[in-house]
């Protein structure tokens, strides 16, 4: 349906002000964080979707990334306001700014946004979005843009607009992941609208049968190198910086995902 995929977006974007100051929980690394680190603290949980989408690892490999940061206002005006845990923590410094925007280019010349702000008043949201040559995906809520929409029996005018909700069905209908179909009433309940439950049976699933997991330790190093190169590319004036390849090539001959079947 995408055709062509050309661009991703991604984020953390997740107002954590009182998460940052709860003792003896995440917080206190969260916290520390932005003490010493001004760049894309927190890049997999809405990275890692989008490069699967896009087959990073897979057919296509990150090259090079350019990032900045906004000032650092709303967790020191937190602090100071509110005073949290009887002001023990008035002496400590943020440097991080508020919000981070990270571009990517991949080997293939696609690009991925990737955003990080935990500190702003707003509702949560990965972003999740993809560009393709006939269509176009953003998440949170969920909104659909085709390019031909009567090739899939769709009701809506063109693609100047999002689908509607029926059509938006019609659509679920169609595409829905055969593993979500399988596991969507046993997952009910679970943690993250039962995605947590999905991933959990999935990896065991793939250890019982003895195949390799949807995502290996070459996709955890080079999602989590945002970090790192955010870091340097925002001290450095929003100069670009290479990101590793942990394949060391094996990327350019390894498949992209399949659809994981209802085994």
């Amino acid at each position: 349906m995408f055709v062509q995929l050309k661009h991703a977006e991604c984020a953390y974007l997740h107002d954590l002000r009182g998460v940052l100051f709860s003792l003896g929980s995440e917080g206190d690394w969260r916290r520390g964080y932005h003490e010493r680190l001004n760049g894309n603290l927190y890049p997999t949980h809405g990275l890692g979707p989008v490069a699967q989408y896009l087959g990073v690892g897979r057919g296509d490999q990150f090259k090079f990334l350019v990032s900045m940061s906004s000032p650092e206002m709303s967790l020191t005006q937190y602090r100071d306001e509110k005073q949290p845990n009887g002001g023990r923590h008035a002496g400590e410094k943020y440097i991080c700014g508020d919000m981070n925007t990270s571009l990517v280019k991949t080997e293939l010349g696609r690009t991925i946004m990737i955003q990080h702000d935990v500190v702003s008043p707003r509702p949560y949201s990965r972003i999740n979005a993809l560009y393709g040559s006939g269509a176009t995906f953003f998440d949170y809520p969920a909104r659909l843009a085709v390019d031909k929409p009567k090739t899939y029996d769709l009701k809506s005018k063109g693609s100047h607009e999002w689908l509607s909700d029926a059509d938006l069905a019609i659509m679920r209908e169609k595409f829905t992941h055969p593993l979500w179909k399988k596991l969507a009433e046993r997952s009910k309940g679970g943690g993250h609208g039962g995605m947590d439950y999905v991933m959990s049976w999935r990896l065991l699933d793939c250890l019982r049968q003895g195949i390799t997991p949807d995502s290996v330790v070459y996709d955890a190093a080079a999602w989590s190198s945002i970090i790192e190169t955010s870091v340097r590319s925002v001290a450095t004036g929003c100069q670009p910086v290479n990101i590793p390849d942990f394949t060391r090539g094996l990327w350019k001959t390894l498949q992209p995902l399949a659809i994981v079947g209802q085994t």
